[in-house]
């Protein structure tokens, strides 16, 4: 189960990721932006330190040529959610169209170019969605993390295996999902 109230303490730690993994520009790497996004006693901290510590070796040049190289030309670095799992298929379509509604449930109109499962996309949902006291917080938000879950464990591997500093920014948000599982504790009989 999802612990809402610990998922919306978290919303600006994924507007960071969201701006992490869109396309790099001067003002991704600005680092007021670290500072001002997460703060040192969060899950995600050592990872993203780390990450951060990373792409500061590199010119914007070849982090954008790293980011293509990374996102655009590996197939197992997708950053689909959902395309890992389900390829092309029926299936996936069906999620993307029950992410698509999600969104609109909770007032992210969709842009037309861009698809439900996109992880920067997701990312911004969380951050500027508002779903406190909506009863239909749980059951979607629970939909959502599942997806994020899966596809972010796939990407995560991938990225490992190419040695990317973005393995660190993925692991980081990985850490902030499992801070976010409520662990549901057994009725007494």
């Amino acid at each position: 189960m999802i612990n809402l109230d610990r998922l919306y303490e978290e919303k600006s730690v994924f507007g960071f990721f969201a701006n992490q993994l869109s396309y790099p520009e001067k003002i991704t790497f600005h680092p007021l932006v670290l500072e001002e996004s997460i703060d040192s006693s969060d899950p995600s901290y050592p990872y993203v330190k780390r990450y951060w510590d990373l792409m500061h070796e590199y010119s914007l040049e070849e982090i954008q040529e790293m980011y293509i190289n990374t996102f655009d030309f590996q197939k197992d670095c997708t950053l689909f959610m959902t395309y890992v799992k389900y390829e092309d298929s029926k299936e996936r379509g069906q999620m993307l169209a029950r992410l698509k509604v999600l969104y609109e449930m909770f007032g992210l109109v969709m842009p037309d170019n861009e698809l439900s499962d996109f992880l920067p996309l997701m990312c911004e949902f969380i951050y500027a969605a508002e779903w406190r006291g909506d009863p239909r917080a749980q059951q979607s938000f629970s939909m959502l993390l599942a997806v994020l879950e899966d596809g972010s464990y796939h990407l995560m591997k991938a990225l490992e295996k190419y040695e990317s500093p973005y393995f660190h920014l993925i692991k980081g948000m990985r850490e902030v999902f499992k801070s976010c599982i409520q662990q549901e504790v057994p009725a007494n009989e």
